[in-house]
């Protein structure tokens, strides 16, 4: 991991959206509010539809000075010259990835409530480790449950750790406790009345 980038904060993760216009708009609002991090997620949208929104997005966390992971596909994030690829145990082996990205770039993996997964994804090349959910997700409803003891358990990785999964302002305190360096949010930010107000109450989990 380039360690220009921030290893703390709020990890800020697309929703679906297809009008790009709009989606653009929406994460303007939440980088200009203090995401340190964005992953571009669509799973609605065609290869078309993502190559468009990933281009545009590029630009606009450039201009916020932010990293812009994509998800799932670390072809997508080569092709655009993305800062990074995030995948799930689904999505390819990260040693594949690791190979083929660009020096620097950053390879997160969804670890979710497995230890062991975690290991292997050190060993693979990844920059990040993400566990989760931790709560309850609007999002993926049946995601398998992780433990914060997790986030303990993992610091001798010496990785940065991703929280994700339900995370609130109101129960994010005690993973950032346990060693979450990130906090991976959709429905907490974008769906909030406010989201450059949500995103500054999730920050504040970090400052306490």
């Amino acid at each position: 991991m380039s360690p220009a980038w921030p290893r703390q904060g709020l990890y800020a993760i697309t929703p679906d959206e297809r009008d790009t216009a709009r989606l653009l708009a929406r994460v303007g609002t939440v980088l200009q509010a203090g995401a340190v991090w964005l992953q571009y997620r669509n799973k609605d949208a065609d290869d078309g539809l993502r190559g468009e929104q990933a281009r545009e997005l590029l630009t606009l966390c450039r201009r916020h000075g932010v990293p812009l992971i994509v998800n799932d596909d670390w072809r997508l994030a080569a092709a655009i010259g993305a800062d990074g690829a995030h995948l799930g145990e689904d999505d390819g082996e990260l040693a594949s990835a690791r190979a083929a990205l660009p020096a620097g770039a950053i390879l997160g993996a969804s670890c979710y409530d497995d230890l062991a997964l975690a290991r292997r994804a050190a060993a693979a090349g990844a920059d990040y480790i993400a566990f989760g959910a931790f709560f309850p997700s609007p999002t993926k409803p049946n995601a398998r449950r992780a433990s914060p003891a997790l986030l303990r358990d993992s610091a001798a990785l010496g990785l940065p750790r991703v929280a994700i999964g339900g995370i609130t302002p109101d129960n994010a305190g005690p993973l950032v406790e346990a060693g979450a360096d990130l906090l991976a949010v959709i429905s907490g930010v974008f769906d909030a009345d406010d989201p450059g107000a949500a995103v500054r109450r999730y920050l504040a989990a970090f400052t306490h």
